[in-house]
């Protein structure tokens, strides 16, 4: 127990600076930003407490936030997100009992629903933090160009994230 602690507090911080130091300073032909410091929520594990999750979501979210400087659009998405993670897991895995490994991974859930899990979590963060940011539909075309590409730009770095972290473990 103390040593998934200390895994998770280590993830948390390492994340957050990543996001802040590194990707927040990334911004690909001005439309693919990635968010790279949501892995935490995703990876959290399944039997952790709603309370618990949705804490240490905001506090990853409001990190981010003090060094983006964004005012709270990303405690919001984040925990928006940590809200809807685990109806997000029973769309595609519905017996949450059969997971042998309590921590939503490539290994634990196999590619397939991993890949669908991941793609629709990055996809709603993507959503809600660019329809904050833009606070409009104006131009609807950029909006949707940005949450596609961040999404997919996300997507695969988690991807290969999961891929490391999974192998390491």
């Amino acid at each position: 127990m103390t040593k998934s602690i200390v895994q998770f507090s280590l993830l948390f911080v390492i994340l957050v600076l990543a996001q802040a130091i590194v990707f927040n300073n990334i911004c690909l032909f001005n439309v693919a930003v990635p968010f790279v410091f949501i892995y935490f929520i995703i990876s959290l594990p399944i039997t952790l407490s709603t309370n618990w999750v949705l804490t240490l979501s905001f506090l990853a979210g409001l990190s981010v936030d003090i060094f983006a400087n964004t005012q709270g659009m990303n405690a919001l998405a984040c925990t928006l997100i940590a809200m809807s993670r685990r109806s997000i897991l029973h769309l595609y895995f519905p017996r949450e009992d059969e997971l042998t490994i309590p921590e939503p991974s490539i290994r634990s859930l196999g590619m397939e629903v991993y890949v669908k899990y991941l793609f629709t979590l990055v996809l709603l963060y993507c959503t809600i933090i660019f329809l904050i940011e833009a606070f409009s539909f104006f131009n609807v075309l950029q909006l949707a160009l940005r949450i596609l590409c961040s999404t997919l730009l996300s997507f695969l770095l988690l991807l290969g994230l999961d891929s490391i972290m999974s192998q390491s473990r």
